[in-house]
């Protein structure tokens, strides 16, 4: 029997030919490997149509590609979506284990098609039943049977591979959700530790098997160029210019997860939910993000610069458990995430470091220029002030009676400046380009660092909405206001608005 399908798909040569105009096509394997496979189709009314494919090399590939084909023609996209290897090796009748490696092309180039789909405008969940909104033409006739006939809610979840994101999976479907998983491809470098991304192509195929081993469709969301532009382009633009940008804040606010709750409505999920350690709540002007319960992993303030009419449409199942409680229940369901460790770096620098990567990228190579002191007074030399950022104590190579820190640097003269901690520490912060979602006088904190804490504020008169500057005032000095970086501002444990430092 298995050699008799395995026959079948070596020689159906129904599908093969072009793509039909407009179609997403998916294509993996070539030279490395001898072996291409590729996969193309239209999408109408959430379901695949015209499918064709081609395949080069052995006869196992071939047969796998001519198998997708067959299974996808026809089906509703989100059931495309869950094919992977395994499913293929079994609708071919079982492959030898040298063999496999045509279940994957077979498989890659089908999500790729699919990512294709995932990045473009198109709606891909199935439409109701006409004039019936989804529900049966006939009402049922009592709770039992409307409880039956009502289908799940479906929601979708940011997926990076790792613990978090596979236990809100798992947390959504416990609940009855049919749940999808979205990634997001946000770079590929070969001088990156794809690894230890959480958006590379190797975390891409690491969340596609972890959706697919819980049972879920999956999609990749294609947002590298959008990424490179609007965040890795700033982020150089920002240390040329002499600051300390913060890329995840902007990627969170104003790229990703905006672009995964449109393809989230696009599959007909409710909402998107998030591995995030951070809660949504309800004030009477709307809802408002605020602080996780574990504070040990709270990452409010990376998702501060999120516009408040979409937090509506996320949610963060974690935001009552600790980290240990997360890896616990990954144990328990047989994840072998529970134990992964956590990637530390940005994304884009993964295993590269940050001056290998503004030398690559940006073009910041070394600039030997001079450090002073907070009078003006030479005291050593430096490489290039774009590897210093102000706060910063290690790594300066300037002998002194007491510890010296980074006070300032200038782009233009190509000086890094240095002083004690006393120098450092400011009680005022000017903010730039800063949004208020509620009236300053609700401020009551600001957080200027990640790792630091909240501390007690005041900012300028000012009403809601987007102001140019403001000043914010603290009852006790901060050390290290980096221009660049992010100010969080907070009335207790809710945001209520943020901004670039300047000075």
């Amino acid at each position: 029997m298995e050699r008799e399908l395995f026959e079948h798909y070596l020689r159906d040569g129904s599908r093969v030919g072009p793509a039909a105009d407009g179609a997403f096509t998916g294509a993996a394997g070539g030279a490395a490997c001898g072996d291409l496979s590729r996969v193309s189709f239209l999408i109408e009314d959430g379901r695949i149509a015209s499918v064709s494919f081609d395949a080069e090399g052995c006869g196992a590939t071939r047969a796998a590609t001519a198998a997708v084909a067959e299974t996808i023609e026809g089906s509703l996209v989100l059931d495309a979506a869950l094919i992977d290897i395994d499913a293929v090796d079994e609708a071919i009748g079982g492959l030898t284990p040298p063999k496999r490696h045509a279940a994957q092309l077979a498989t890659d180039a089908l999500h790729r098609a699919l990512s294709g789909a995932a990045s473009s405008a198109l709606t891909l969940a199935e439409p109701p039943a006409p004039g019936t909104g989804g529900l049966p033409e006939e009402p049922p006739r009592n709770l039992r049977q409307r409880e039956a006939s009502r289908p799940p809610k479906r929601l979708a979840v940011a997926m990076s591979g790792g613990v978090d994101s596979a236990v809100a999976a798992l947390l959504a479907r416990e609940e009855g959700a049919e749940v999808v998983g979205i990634t997001v491809k946000l770079w590929t470098d070969p001088e990156t530790d794809g690894a230890k991304a959480c958006c590379s192509p190797e975390a891409v195929l690491g969340a596609r098997a972890l959706a697919h081993q819980l049972g879920m469709p999956h999609f990749t969301l294609d947002l590298e160029e959008d990424f490179r532009r609007r965040v890795v382009d700033r982020f150089i633009g920002g240390y040329a210019g002499g600051q300390t940008p913060n890329p995840c804040i902007l990627c969170n606010g104003e790229v990703r997860l905006a672009a995964m709750v449109d393809l989230a409505e696009r599959l007909g999920a409710e909402r998107l939910l998030t591995g995030h350690y951070a809660r949504i709540v309800e004030d009477r002007d709307g809802p408002l993000l605020a602080t996780a319960a574990d504070q040990a992993k709270d990452q409010s303030y990376m998702l501060a610069a999120l516009p408040p009419e979409l937090l509506g449409r996320l949610g963060f199942p974690l935001t009552d458990l600790t980290k240990p409680e997360v890896r616990e229940i990954a144990a328990r369901h047989g994840l072998s995430v529970a134990r992964k460790a956590e990637s530390q770096d940005l994304c884009f620098l993964a295993g590269q470091g940050k001056r290998g990567f503004l030398r690559r990228h940006g073009g910041l190579g070394e600039r030997g220029g001079a450090i002073l002191d907070s009078a003006g007074h030479t005291v050593g030399r430096h490489r290039g002030h774009h590897d210093f950022t102000v706060g910063q104590r290690r790594g300066i190579g300037v002998s002194a009676p007491e510890a010296l820190y980074v006070l300032a640097t200038d782009a233009g003269a190509n000086t890094v400046t240095v002083g004690t901690r006393a120098e450092l520490e400011k009680r005022s912060v000017r903010v730039r380009d800063a949004v208020l979602h509620r009236d300053g006088s609700a401020v009551d904190a600001v957080k200027l660092r990640y790792r630091s804490r909240a501390l007690p504020a005041t900012v300028s008169a000012a009403g809601r909405g987007r102001h140019s500057s403001l000043e914010v005032d603290l009852a006790e000095a901060f050390p290290g206001v980096a221009p660049g970086q992010t100010a969080v501002l907070m009335a207790g444990d809710r945001i209520v608005g943020h901004g670039t430092i300047a000075v």
